[in-house]
C-alpha cells in the first residue's frame, strides 16, 4: 500500500487496485489547499472516521463522481439522503470489499456534523490489503480497546493522532503504539490549528526513546507500507 498525507488527518491510500481517501479536509485547511488538487484524487471509496467538519468537509465534492462512502450507519445515512452511494458499518463489524478487508473499531471522541446533528459514534479502521495491515485510529483518546487490535494481526503501520487537546498527545500515542503492537507510527491531527501545534522534534525523540519510528510526512508526501 502507498499512503499520501493530505494534511490534518486526511489520507490517500493506493491499495494497488483501488484508491481510498480517508477523512478529507483539504479546501479549508490553510496548510493543504495550495498543495493538494482535490479534483485529482478521484477515490473509489471514502472512509470517514466521524462527522466533525475537519474530517468530512470535502466528502461531497469527492463522492460526486461515484465514490462509495464507508462509515458508521448515521454518517452513511446522512449522505445517502443526499443521493450519494454509501456502505454503513458499525463497531466491531468487518467486511471484505473490492480493495481488501476493513473493520470498524472503537474510538473515544465525539461525532456531530457542522449543523450540530448527530454523527453516530466515532470510530477507526483496520485495513488489510496487499498483504499489509494498517490501523487508522481516527480522533481518539488512548483507550484499552486498542489492546484488541493485534488480535487481528499486528499492524504494519499505525496512523495515530498526536496533536493533544482534542485527541491523544505524543505521550499517549507512544502508549497506544505499545497497545496495538506497532513500532512504525504515522502521526496525524497536529499543527492545523493553534490548539494542536506540536514540537515535531520532541515528538520524534519521544518515539525514538521507546524504540519506535514516528513518521511525519509533508503534505503531499507518500510513504510505502
Amino acid at each position: 500500500m502507498k499512503i499520501t498525507f493530505l494534511g490534518h488527518a486526511a489520507l490517500k491510500i493506493d491499495t494497488g487496485s483501488h484508491t481510498l481517501v480517508v477523512d478529507p479536509f483539504i479546501t479549508a485547511n490553510d496548510l493543504a489547499r495550495d498543495l493538494i488538487d482535490l479534483s485529482g484524487l478521484q477515490p473509489d471509496f471514502i472512509l470517514l472516521t466521524h462527522a466533525h467538519q475537519d474530517h468530512v468537509l470535502d466528502t461531497e465534492a469527492l463522492a460526486g463522481d461515484g465514490a462509495t462512502i464507508i462509515s458508521n450507519y448515521e454518517i452513511v445515512s446522512h449522505y445517502q439522503k443526499k443521493g450519494f452511494d454509501g456502505h454503513p458499518m458499525n463497531h466491531g463489524g468487518a467486511r471484505e470489499f473490492e480493495f481488501g478487508w476493513l473493520k470498524y473499531v472503537n474510538a473515544v471522541h465525539t461525532s456531530s456534523f457542522a449543523d450540530g446533528s448527530y454523527g453516530g459514534q466515532p470510530g477507526g479502521f483496520l485495513l488489510r490489503a496487499g498483504g499489509k495491515q494498517i490501523y487508522i485510529a481516527g480522533d481518539t483518546a488512548l483507550h484499552m480497546d486498542m489492546k484488541l487490535i493485534p488480535e487481528y494481526g499486528k499492524p504494519d503501520l499505525a496512523v495515530l493522532p498526536i496533536g493533544d487537546n482534542f485527541t491523544m498527545g505524543v505521550e499517549d500515542a507512544v502508549r497506544a503504539s505499545d497497545f496495538v503492537g506497532c513500532n512504525r507510527v504515522m502521526g496525524v491531527h497536529y499543527d492545523t490549528f493553534g490548539y494542536i501545534v506540536i514540537d515535531k522534534e520532541r515528538a520524534r525523540t519521544a518515539f525514538e526513546a521507546s524504540g519506535k519510528t514516528l513518521l511525519l510526512p509533508g503534505i503531499g508526501e507518500e510513504i510505502t507500507v
